[in-house]
């Protein structure tokens, strides 16, 4: 009989905040429901399940039996409740009040609901740095699951990490578990036999061992192909099985009652990471080719296994480098946090402070922060998700302060740093628009908020090599008729991804970017971005100056810069009136040359109104469609165009105060999913443009609006209303 051995075994159900309603029912019905119903007649095994609090809000209101089910096997010993961040945010992204707030608010949530003594947390995507530790002691957290790879990187060996350690800081402690990377891969894709001769391994090797494996529920039957593998073909009630024929030296526990039986390892002071394949997503793309080439190149040799241990990827903070668009979030999510404390700070209470509170805690939901195997950042529903909260707390915050949506007619206007650039940006607000433009960066408009559906139509994102898109070009490659991981799988959802690989953006796609055209440029060499910029001024840095009055704000931006050896001077003004819901936005060229004609663009995008729907379209103000949105329109001779999402309830309105031609294209992504390599739609571009002639002073200007028309949503909101009244 081999020596005794702990087992705790770690389930981490997660779905993102703003994640389709079908994509939860069918993870329910593919993972959470029928591994419980699995696992309830094995009365003597016992398991840890964590479950992100986006996922137990939807579970609650559509399956409240399920958690039911979860009190009940609590309640029976057999059940370990595992918290956690509220809302599933990498903790070093977020300020330490939030990380206390959010755990301490989903432990109670968690004990309300359960029944449950919560003990233990799941560390988002096991990102990872020691001052956490503190903040973690603080929201009365005993341990958290980390991965094996932690412990590596601090140099710790394979032998030394059958247990758990100690980590402090600052004389707070913590204990923590090293999850192990072997039962990663092995559960659910080996046969249970080869788990049980590993966990034979170990006993037999070291007494009073406890191998914990900890990870994403969701391979048990929402992964691909894993349904069949894991339900069908009895992969799971195999594993079980296994586990009782050997439960005479396999004690099968809990976290907690670990931590209770065995004293831990030692101490140990952890380096920030997270999982192993995180590192690598978080390097640049080629560097991450570079790392998988020289991966292969020791592997072929046999010297993987000596280096691996002290081999290490990027920093997880760094996605923000990687993804501006990301770095926007974070940065408003912080504009956010930090009014809300300072409010706070001053004694402040109100039911709107903590509503909004909680939206703000929804809207640190990690997922759209960053992209490895899963959508992540490229998936447009959940970046919406992320601003929808942030700006319902935003409206909150203003409505405690007595400026809200319906308490009058104001607008303010405030230049700071707001996007962490060591730059000024200018911030117009009103109770209807917040609008965000950044001077220093081509002078764009880079966040546009429609606070009456809370809805940024500029979270936009831009076209970017990824490490992945040499397998896109490589073309797709079967599994062998094995189950394989996600990270090893190469499925494409869509033919022809490898013709629009090659396409990538040399800035970000936001509004009132000022491009000089050759004369004869095309739209398709525009939209494949096969074209030379005459201009300097797409990114370049506009001088601004802020212009205030009661009724209105205007910030008005400058800049000197080149077109084809000429010096030319733009300026642009941007106002918002009080209560306004449009914008004017009005420009000045000067010391254009006077004997030659120039072609001249403002781009705007448009994100958030999804292309390839009947009910997106284009019109060129009379309502009638004149195609959907994402198609690509060369409209001459017009003075109008507007885009409208039906489902949001929004029509988007431009007009211009002289003839114009405008080119409309989408912007679509080459993005990797659980499900495969896929297109996705980011934004839509409308590009009015002018082959225009200077007068005789070098001048010529033009004057746009853009309007924002909810009265269709807020129709409804109404209308909701009264049914709820009713």
């Amino acid at each position: 009989m081999s020596s005794s051995i702990r087992l705790v075994l770690v389930l981490h159900n997660h779905q993102p905040i703003g994640n389709f309603d079908g994509v939860m029912e069918q993870a329910y019905q593919d993972s959470y429901l029928p591994f419980l119903e699995v696992f309830e007649p094995y009365e003597s095994l016992k398991l840890a399940i964590h479950t992100s609090g986006s996922l137990i809000e939807w579970l609650d209101q559509h399956h409240p039996e399920y958690l039911d089910r979860l009190a009940a096997l609590v309640s029976a010993g057999r059940l370990e409740i595992v918290g956690g961040a509220f809302f599933e945010p990498i903790l070093t992204m977020i300020p330490p009040r939030d990380r206390v707030g959010q755990i301490t608010s989903y432990t109670e949530w968690l004990n309300n609901r359960l029944g449950c003594d919560v003990q233990g947390m799941w560390m988002p995507e096991r990102v990872w740095e020691q001052t956490l530790t503190g903040d973690l002691a603080t929201a009365g957290i005993r341990y958290t699951v980390l991965d094996d790879f932690h412990f590596k990187n601090g140099g710790w060996t394979e032998d030394q990490l059958h247990g758990y350690y100690l980590t402090e800081n600052n004389g707070q402690l913590v204990s923590v578990f090293p999850g192990s990377e072997k039962l990663r891969y092995t559960l659910p894709f080996a046969e249970p036999q080869e788990t049980i001769d590993y966990l034979r391994h170990v006993a037999s090797i070291q007494p009073n061992a406890i191998v914990t494996f900890g990870d994403d529920g969701e391979k048990f039957g929402t992964w691909p192909d894993t349904k069949a593998h894991v339900y069908e073909h009895g992969w799971l009630r195999r594993f079980f099985d296994a586990l009782v024929e050997n439960q005479d030296w396999i004690n099968v526990t809990t976290p907690t009652e670990a931590l209770n039986s065995v004293p831990p390892l030692g101490k140990i002071y952890i380096p920030e990471s997270s999982y192993r394949e995180m590192t690598e997503w978080a390097l640049p793309a080629d560097q991450q080719n570079n790392y998988e080439d020289v991966h292969h190149s020791l592997e072929e040799k046999g010297e993987w296994d000596h280096v691996k241990p002290f081999i290490r990827g990027g920093f997880w903070r760094n996605f923000k480098v990687r993804y501006p668009e990301t770095s926007e979030m974070y940065s408003r999510m912080l504009e956010v946090s930090n009014r809300l404390a300072e409010l706070r700070g001053e004694g402040q209470q109100s039911t709107q402070l903590d509503q909004a509170q909680i939206e703000l805690y929804r809207g640190q939901c990690n997922c759209s922060y960053w992209h490895g195997a899963f959508g992540g950042v490229y998936l447009p529903h959940l970046r919406n998700a992320v601003y929808n909260h942030l700006i319902a707390a935003d409206n909150l915050i203003d409505e405690h302060l007595g400026q809200g949506r319906t308490s009058g007619d104001w607008v303010t206007g405030e230049a700071a740093d707001y996007n962490l650039d060591a730059r000024h940006e200018v911030r117009l607000a009103s109770n209807a628009l917040v609008a965000y433009t950044a001077p220093a960066a081509g002078g764009s408009l880079y966040e546009l908020d429609i606070r009456s559906i809370c809805h940024n139509v500029l979270a936009t994102l831009a076209r970017r090599p990824e490490a992945y898109h040499r397998k896109v070009i490589a073309g797709p490659s079967a599994a062998g008729g094995d189950v394989a991981s996600i990270h090893d799988r190469v499925v494409f959802k869509q033919e022809g991804l490898d013709k629009e690989v090659a396409v990538y953006d040399t800035y970000l796609r936001k509004s009132l970017v000022d491009h000089f055209f050759d004369l004869d440029v095309s739209l398709d060499e525009v939209a494949t971005n096969a074209y030379r910029e005459q201009g300097d001024f797409v990114t370049g840095n506009y001088d601004a100056k802020l212009r205030r009055s009661p009724e209105k704000m205007q910030v008005m931006m400058t800049r000197d810069g080149h077109v084809d050896g000429h010096q030319v001077r733009i300026t642009k003004g941007v106002t918002l009136e009080a209560g306004g819901s449009e914008l004017e936005v009005a420009y000045l060229l000067e010391g254009l040359p006077t004997d030659q004609p120039l072609h001249f663009g403002i781009e705007l995008n448009f994100a958030g109104m999804p292309a390839g729907a009947d009910d997106r379209y284009f019109h060129s103000g009379d309502g009638n469609s004149i195609g959907q949105l994402g198609e690509r329109l060369d409209q001459i001779d017009v003075q109008s165009l507007n885009l409208v999402d039906s489902w949001l309830g929004v029509d988007c309105g431009l007009s211009i105060d002289r003839p114009t031609s405008i080119w409309t294209h989408p912007i679509s992504t080459v993005s990797q999913s659980e499900g495969g390599f896929e297109m996705v739609h980011q934004s839509v571009v409308v590009l009015p443009h002018w082959i225009l002639q200077a007068d005789e002073s070098g001048r010529w200007s033009v004057k746009l609006r853009l309007s924002i028309d909810t009265s269709q949503a807020e129709s409804r909101m109404a209308e909701a209303t009264c049914a709820v009244g009713n």
